[in-house]
């Protein structure tokens, strides 16, 4: 009997929706990212032909994590939890205006056990002059 209990607990455990609070496999997942603020916020281009470092500030950053530039995937720097750094160039940015920044974290190795893992952050905007 207490065979079954195990599996019926597991599969409510893994069922689609459940909450990682409560479920005991969810231990090592990736949390998901939130951005604060990047700086600079403003960048000249023409300052991009020798190089821009951007450091993004925010919360659940983990080694894993990138920085999405206009939908570029960018490998970052993890400073801390908190902080992330990237070196922004004219191959990545080329022109004037206005440029989407969003951290993500790969969902890792979460398995199919119910977990939520990773996500992507909500968008700043790098102004390029």
């Amino acid at each position: 009997m207490s065979v079954r209990l195990l599996l019926i607990a597991l599969a409510l455990l893994t069922s689609a929706g459940c909450s990682n609070a409560i479920n005991p496999f969810c231990g090592n997942v990736r949390p998901s990212p939130e951005i604060g603020s990047i700086s600079p916020s403003t960048v000249a281009l023409s300052d991009l032909d020798q190089g821009v470092l951007l450091t993004v500030n925010g919360s659940n950053f983990v080694p894993a994590s990138e920085i999405v530039v206009n939908g570029k995937a960018l490998a970052a720097t993890a400073l801390s939890s908190s902080k992330l750094q990237v070196m922004l160039n004219s191959a990545v940015i080329s022109q004037q205006g206005s440029v989407n920044v969003k951290v993500m974290t790969p969902s890792g190795n979460s398995g199919d056990v119910g977990c939520t893992s990773g996500g992507t952050s909500s968008i700043l905007v790098l102004t390029i002059d």
